[in-house]
């Protein structure tokens, strides 16, 4: 028997097809309700004052590199609500609560895509299992922060998100500009592995403006979506290959660019990434760089990110070992200590900078 053309040409690197569950089950599943909704949206006023300046607090992005043990995050959420109260007269915690890890070449590809940490790939109990942690971290007082990799998942998730961010190696995607201007959060755009800033630049420009492109509605049907633009994109210095990104002569220049493309002086520093040369223990020294620049007046510094967890340091994925309960699997972090101590510094660097 002759198979249809379209069977003899299509799909035949496809192993297997399953159905996708669609925005709306999930969002009647795990409803995001009044009270919730009324947080998310004060969140992202708050997060908008902040970049806006009208806010003098520092907006601290803090939490796993990816979460991998909801119930660890859980835990790790409890122990920031407190901290975060505590520190809110100058510092406005925003929960770092990634689930999409983009890969450079293989490896875990985050809690949507593998939940079950095998490679079983079920993204439909990873769906389930991260908009229930979202919610549950939102209850907890919590504006949240996640990275948006695959175009669709916001659809799913988006609703319980106060500040959102693309990431070092989508920055240049015009598919993520589109998205970034239609998101309904302030987005911070990070510069490129090399370092590159201009590449952000442009995209704090490309998403600022209305754009048209192909997507899905709430019911998972195909759709045109027209955008408005996203007037609350900004710059995230992460550091490039070999060189950081964070000290003063850096954030100067940075400023300028900014100035020169006709956009709001305001850009939020990743003590991370290659600010930190990849090594975790160095956070603390990059923050203090940080404080030390805000303490002598710089207001052009609205933010910092910071890879935080329970335990430090990192673990491999080992299936045939126990996980240690709190540790990352992915990027090293600074323990939970630690953390507390750097919040504390850039707390007060807000009260030296106020005064």
């Amino acid at each position: 028997m002759t198979l249809p053309s379209v069977q003899r040409v299509s799909d035949q690197r496809i192993d297997k097809v399953i159905p996708l569950m669609t925005p709306a089950l999930l969002h009647h599943e795990h409803p995001l309700d009044e009270d919730l909704s009324a947080a998310v949206l004060e969140g992202r006023r708050a997060v908008a004052r902040v970049l806006d300046q009208e806010d003098d607090r520092l907006m601290v992005v803090v939490g796993p590199c990816s979460v991998h043990d909801p119930a660890a995050a859980l835990e790790y959420a409890d122990r920031l609500a407190a901290t975060a109260a505590r520190l809110a007269d100058d510092l406005l915690i925003v929960m770092r609560v990634y689930f999409e890890k983009p890969r450079s070449t293989v490896g875990w590809k985050g809690l949507i895509n593998d939940p079950r940490l095998d490679g079983s790939g079920d993204v439909n109990t990873g769906l389930r299992t991260a908009r229930s942690l979202l919610l549950q971290v939102s209850r907890k007082g919590l504006p949240v922060g996640c990275e948006f990799l695959d175009p669709i998942i916001p659809q799913y998730i988006a609703d319980t998100v106060a500040w959102g961010a693309i990431g070092a190696r989508t920055v240049e995607s015009q598919v993520h500009r589109q998205l970034s201007s239609g998101l309904s959060m302030p987005i911070g755009m990070k510069n490129r592995p090399d370092g590159a800033i201009s590449t952000a630049v442009d995209a704090i420009r490309a998403a600022g403006v209305p754009h048209v492109f192909t997507g899905i509605d709430v019911s998972g049907t195909p759709a045109i979506l027209h955008t408005r633009g996203n007037s609350d994109c900004h710059l995230v210095l992460r550091g490039g290959s070999g060189k950081p990104n964070y000290g003063a002569e850096d954030v100067a220049g940075a400023l300028g660019q900014l100035r020169a493309a006709g956009l709001p002086e305001r850009l939020v520093i990743d003590a991370s990434h290659g600010n930190s040369g990849k090594d975790y223990t160095r956070q603390p020294v990059v923050v203090a760089d940080i404080a030390e620049q805000m303490a002598a007046g710089q207001r052009g510094i609205v933010g910092v990110m910071l890879e935080s967890f329970i335990e430090e340091g990192r673990q491999d994925l080992d299936p045939t070992a126990p996980l240690t309960y709190g540790q990352s699997i992915t990027d090293a972090c600074i323990g939970w200590d630690t953390t507390v101590h750097v919040l504390e510094n850039l707390a007060k660097a807000v009260i030296a900078r106020r005064g």
